[in-house]
């Protein structure tokens, strides 16, 4: 088959494996994700293989592999700079807890394998020739943008609960509707959320709010009721009233989009960061995410006065320039009953303002530490850091110039001050 969305390098080393299955008496063929892209016109970033060949027999014909899941028939075989993951055909036994298979068995038909997965568009398979084995209709499907169950759709999502979130999330990020008794399947099966591990449902939403549609995916969500089976305070109201912007956020602004649903849930930055820790967000995904809210809820406490550009200062040296600019990307999709008093001044000069700063950190001040004290003639302590904090937010205001004799001078201004008071 000649590959048009697959890495040129990838293609030629899946086929090897195919080739060396064959020419042992095997039939192989590429599964799944692959197929589904590559009749998509999606990047192919994976080529997952199926195979009549046993675990152990895949084993012996390759020089390099990796008993990756070699108790559900799955070995990872190393060509080149590629690792690809071959699993023999098999059906499941029933399922533990809505998410695996007590058991599985080891076949040597291809229909029988393709019976078992979740939806038409991954059940199709793929040889060498380009001929494709399609029992359920995947690729109509595909054409007419269709997410559907392979057979009976409340089987599929008791046997792993996470279907459900897939489904969703399959939907939002392809632009595709739900098939009627798919949906109907999930609404009656979306109890069995509850069963599924956290950082399962969060690597899901983590695609669907990384895709193109976001706002689709939080649709089905808010309508299906699934996330609050699965304990997050999220309702469709949610979404009629913050989201309908989310889609305006670009893709690699995440943390942007997070927040902005973690708004719509009504919840703090505390929350919010308690939220995301059960979920098992990275740190560095939560606090931007939190430090977004943190802020935000401080804004809400600016007043439009005189002094807003300086308290606005104050802020970015507080929080950093990039969190400022995602606070205003947020902001900017926000519906207005949320802005504080002063959002839509800071948004308009916010970041003229910031881009009128000198200076952000204390290693930037051209006076340290160790002069405050030879100034001063006094011992440190928590006043060094104080004062150099001061010293910062006068220097990035513009109130004084970041040269060493200006804040020499101001350092004396303050102590003569300090002994008269």
């Amino acid at each position: 088959m000649k590959w048009k969305q697959a890495d040129a390098g990838m293609a030629v080393c899946a086929e090897q494996v195919l080739s060396v299955l064959e020419a042992h008496g095997h039939e192989a063929y590429w599964v799944g994700g692959c197929v589904r892209d590559e009749l998509m016109g999606r990047p192919v970033n994976d080529m997952d293989i199926t195979t009549s060949a046993r675990p152990d027999e895949v084993t012996r014909l390759f020089e390099r592999t990796v008993p990756t899941g070699i108790e559900h028939g799955t070995v990872t075989v190393l060509v080149g700079n590629y690792a690809f993951e071959v699993t023999t055909y098999r059906v499941e036994g029933s399922y533990e807890n809505h998410r695996r298979p007590a058991e599985v068995a080891f076949v040597r038909n291809l229909s029988e394998d393709l019976r078992r997965r979740d939806f038409t568009m991954n059940a199709i398979a793929c040889d060498r020739q380009g001929r494709f084995v399609d029992p359920y209709h995947g690729e109509n499907d595909i054409r007419k943008g269709i997410i559907r169950c392979v057979g009976e759709a409340r089987v599929r999502f008791q046997e792993d609960a996470l279907r459900m979130v897939r489904c969703i999330r399959f939907a939002s990020v392809f632009g595709y509707r739900i098939a009627f008794n798919t949906w109907k399947g999930l609404l009656l099966e979306r109890d069995g959320i509850q069963y599924i591990a956290l950082e399962r449902i969060r690597a899901e939403l983590d695609k669907m709010m990384e895709g193109p549609h976001p706002y689709l995916g939080l649709s089905l969500l808010g309508r299906s009721r699934l996330l609050e089976k699965a304990r997050v305070p999220f309702t469709s109201a949610a979404v009629d009233v913050f989201l309908s912007r989310i889609g305006d956020i670009p893709s690699k602004e995440t943390a942007v989009r997070w927040a902005l649903l973690m708004l719509a849930c009504g919840l703090s930055g505390q929350d919010a960061g308690n939220l995301m820790r059960q979920y098992t967000f990275s740190n560095d995904a939560r606090e931007r995410v939190e430090a977004l809210l943190y802020l935000d809820e401080e804004v809400k406490g600016l007043s439009r006065d005189t002094h807003l550009r300086e308290q606005w200062v104050g802020l970015v040296l507080k929080y950093g320039q990039e969190t400022v600019r995602r606070w205003l990307l947020l902001c900017s999709v926000l519906p207005q009953e949320h802005w504080g008093t002063a959002a839509d001044e800071l948004l308009a000069h916010g970041l003229d303002w910031m881009d009128e700063m000198k200076i952000f950190h204390l290693h930037e001040l051209q006076i340290g530490g160790s002069d405050l004290i030879a100034i001063s003639g006094k011992r440190g302590g928590p006043w060094v850091g104080e004062l150099l904090k001061q010293l910062l937010f006068k220097a990035a205001a513009g109130m004084l110039p970041n040269t060493k004799l200006d804040l020499t001078e101001e350092v004396r201004r303050v102590m003569v001050t300090d002994e008269k008071g």
